[in-house]
């Protein structure tokens, strides 16, 4: 696998600090230079270490001047590779690149020995003993620069696999999601459509005409639906006609017993959020806050905008947390909502349950702008 981040690598990327300057032709030369004298120095090290000791700023002024003269000479020729051959990497190209580095690297002594000797570059190249005294450490050069490089590539490389599979994951994560989503938009409740049917049957005798405007609410909110289940994204004024219908419609089931108002701001409606996460909300309030009660309640759906995102609050006087058992099912819709948000929005995005001081409860949902 070949990517730009491989064909930019520079043997200071395998360190993590430097990797924060994202890859540029300056970056390289200037990290170049750096590692040259990284390299300088480093041998200055070891001559003081395994070897005589000369005076030290001579011997440091002659190894950073070597460094940097092979640095830049190979530089120079990984560059015009990379020209020639963009994106390949195969065993012939290395064993080119490893080559040409140990030219590079022979040119380079040769280079470093004639400014210092005062000799030509011709010259010290074709004098035997010094082309036999600079052969082993063009080799050693060669050998370790490709070695670095090799572990650098591979390094970008296990990056790249990890980044892929990252992304793979979360695409899978999407997906199934998305999934669930679907799936639960396609499953319409079946007691909540049996129910309202049984009660259009039951209707369309004694008083046809309500019949007649159950069934049209029941149509709006099935087809409100079926748009909610085909869009990936929504606006919240749309999700909130959804609501609206849902609740119209049980109005003509339940009559008296519920009630509702919603009040949006009309600069929230065309805020863009996924679909189905406030019907959710509007179920559970029906389901467990007004039908177990006797009198039935009153439902209040109210967004606002927060500096953050928005606030979506859909509260009941109903029976409240735990003033009754729970529901086949309890639960369950709120938990899908909080893994939906989840993988929509990670930690940007909550769902909370508030107990009402005067009975009932408040479902909040905060969304990211």
């Amino acid at each position: 696998m070949t990517t730009p981040a491989t064909t930019s690598m520079h043997p200071l990327d395998s360190f993590p600090p430097f990797r924060r300057w994202r890859p540029s032709p300056l970056r390289n030369l200037v990290y170049t230079f750096v590692w040259n004298g990284i390299i300088g120095v480093a041998l200055t090290g070891a001559v003081y270490l395994f070897g005589s000791r000369p005076p030290f700023g001579a011997q440091l002024a002659e190894m950073l001047l070597a460094s940097n003269v092979i640095g830049f000479l190979i530089h120079g020729m990984v560059h015009l590779l990379r020209g020639i051959a963009p994106g390949r990497n195969s065993t012939a190209m290395r064993a080119a690149r490893l080559l040409l580095t140990a030219c590079c690297a022979l040119l380079g002594m040769a280079i470093t020995d004639a400014v210092l000797g005062g000799r030509s570059t011709f010259d010290a190249l074709l004098h035997t003993g010094l082309l036999a005294r600079y052969l082993p450490g063009a080799v050693v050069v060669a050998l370790l620069m490709a070695a670095i490089l090799t572990a650098g590539e591979r390094r970008v490389a296990r990056e790249i696999e990890a980044a892929r599979q990252q992304e793979q994951i979360a695409e899978a994560a999407r997906l199934l999601a998305e999934a669930k989503l679907r799936t639960l938009q396609a499953q319409i409740e079946p007691h909540f459509l049996y129910n309202t049917l049984a009660n259009v049957v039951s209707l369309i005798g004694s008083d046809p005409v309500r019949a007649r405007h159950m069934l049209e609410r029941l149509i709006d909110f099935l087809r409100a639906s079926l748009s909610a289940s085909r869009a990936e994204r929504a606006t919240l004024g749309a999700e909130i006609d959804l609501a609206r219908a849902y609740l119209d419609l049980l109005t003509v089931r339940m009559g008296a017993r519920l009630r509702y108002r919603i009040d949006v701001d009309d600069a929230c409606r065309a805020a863009v959020i996924a679909p189905m996460l406030i019907q959710p909300l509007v179920e559970n309030a029906v389901m467990h806050g007004i039908e177990p009660k006797v009198d039935g309640g009153t439902i209040v759906v109210r967004v606002r905008r927060l500096d953050t995102g928005l606030c979506v609050e859909v509260g009941d006087d109903g029976a409240g947390l735990t003033a009754t058992a729970p529901r086949p099912g309890g639960g369950v819709g709120l938990s899908n909502l909080r893994e939906r948000l989840r993988t929509l929005h990670g930690n940007l995005a909550q769902v909370q349950l508030l107990e009402n001081q005067d009975g009932g409860v408040t479902s909040r949902l905060i969304l990211p702008a």
